[in-house]
Order: C-alpha cells, then structure tokens, then sequence
C-alpha cells in the first residue's frame, strides 16, 4: 500500500467523525472545543493525582481506581448526552442558546474540577479561583464531588466572580469573558 492511500484513509476516517459529531453536536464552535478540552485535561488531572500524588478524596486510599476513573468517563459521557438533548432542543424551538448555555456550564464544571486536581497536586490557586471553589462547595456541602452542581450555584459563582470584574456574556453564538476592561473569548 503506497503512503498516499495509506493518508487519504486517515484522513477519511477523521473527516467521517467529525462529519458525525456535527451532525450529533450541531455547528463545532469555540465552545466546544473547550469543552472537550476541559474534560480531557480533568481526566489527565485527575488520574495524575491518584496514581502520583496518591491524593485523590474518590477513594479510601487516596490512590488510583479503575473503577472511579470508569465512572469519571460516565459521568462525562452524561455531560454529553445533555448537550446531544439540548441541541436538539435548541433545533425543536429553533434557537442555538440552550445547547450553549450547557456547553458553558459544562466548562465551568470541568475547570472547577481541574483546579481541585491541581490544587491537590500542590499548585497555588489565585484567590478568584479559590473564592469560585469555596462558592460551590459551600452550596453543594460536599467537598469532593462537583457533577451536581445546581442552576443556583452557577449563579452564585457567577455574581462571585462579576464582583471580581469578571463578566460573561453570550451575543450572536459567541460566549465573551470580559475581565476588568479587557474582551478576550
């Protein structure tokens, strides 16, 4: 088999699943980019905190489960069957918001999930993101597990972190974060 037959069937394979997860996930934006990446750096985060650290609060030892990070999988594959839902809400009343609106929590969730990773590793954590943490864990009364974080949290976070000078905003499909003067999406 010649190397261009060998290219051309990489490049089919990928392009098929991209073509896939488009039409599942509607348009790929920005969004969801970050997303995905959230959640493969929450996993990364987290299984080097079990397996390096032996810190991790998902078990009794601190160390590294197979069958919790099976579960972290689920738990991600859940987050995205609800964005699957919500697009196809968004399609039934003809808007995008909903789908975005999902997408973002989502993010907020994996990155509040990779600061507590990080935070077990030892990595200092700006005292934003510390206030965004103790925001939720103290709604939530409990310290390990923030996959049920409610409507209302997020709310709470939010206000915490605009009295902070941190805006979100969502305009024409596109999410922005304004910090203190400065636009950045």
């Amino acid at each position: 088999m010649d190397h261009r037959t060998i290219q051309f069937g990489w490049a089919s394979v990928v392009g098929a699943i991209g073509g896939v997860f488009t039409l599942i996930l509607g348009t790929w934006t920005i969004a969801i980019t970050i997303m995905c990446i959230c959640m493969g750096v929450d996993i990364l985060t987290g299984i080097t905190v079990a397996k390096f650290f032996v810190a991790s609060p998902k078990t009794e030892s601190g160390g590294y489960s197979s069958r919790e990070v099976r579960k972290g999988l689920m738990r991600k594959g859940g987050m995205c069957l609800v964005v699957l839902v919500a697009h196809y809400v968004d399609l039934l009343i003809g808007t995008q918001y909903i789908r975005d609106a999902v997408v973002v929590f989502t993010i907020f969730n994996e990155i509040m999930s990779i600061l507590e990773n990080v935070a077990l590793m030892g990595v200092p954590i700006p005292k934003i993101l510390l206030k965004g943490l103790d925001v939720l864990h103290g709604s939530t009364g409990d310290d390990d597990d923030l996959s049920n974080i409610t409507w209302e949290q997020f709310k709470q976070l939010k206000e915490s972190l605009e009295k902070e000078g941190i805006t979100l905003t969502h305009e024409d499909g596109q999410i922005t974060f304004t910090v203190e003067g400065s636009d950045s999406e």
